[in-house]
């Protein structure tokens, strides 16, 4: 079964989003791990390696994704762990979204992304295939 730890970064309190990624994992047969907001790089790293993930699917609707992502990123590094990070929300622009690419994420959705293409993509990432 995949394992998908999902969670929300920083001071960000926006979790609705989240909340319904999670609920839309686990209804496509994936077995979820919530850690809920006020996340920091670290606890999302030590989560991760307790509960043997597959991805890390990070919701962000503030912009403290632009500082917390490449840390986390970092510390996954660090770890050798080699577990794919997703980042989705309603203010990621295609630019950032292109940054935040180039610095390791397999895949980021903005507003108005299809559920199939995240689920397809989570998939995808645990096969060892490339996000698309």
């Amino acid at each position: 079964m995949i394992r998908v730890l999902v969670g929300v970064l920083g001071m960000d309190p926006h979790e609705l989003g989240a909340v319904g990624i999670a609920k839309m994992l686990r209804d496509q047969g994936m077995e979820v791990i919530y850690t809920g907001c006020l996340n920091t790089p670290e606890t999302v790293v030590q989560t991760a390696i307790e509960e043997d993930v597959d991805v890390i699917g990070i919701s962000s609707h503030s912009w403290e994704y632009l500082y917390y992502t490449p840390e986390l990123l970092e510390l996954i590094g660090q770890n050798d762990l080699g577990i794919p990070v997703v980042l989705g929300g309603s203010v990621i622009t295609e630019e950032d979204a292109a940054s935040m690419r180039e610095k390791g994420v397999a895949a980021v959705f903005g507003s108005g992304s299809v559920v199939t293409d995240m689920v397809d993509t989570v998939r995808n990432l645990v096969a060892g295939e490339s996000a698309a």
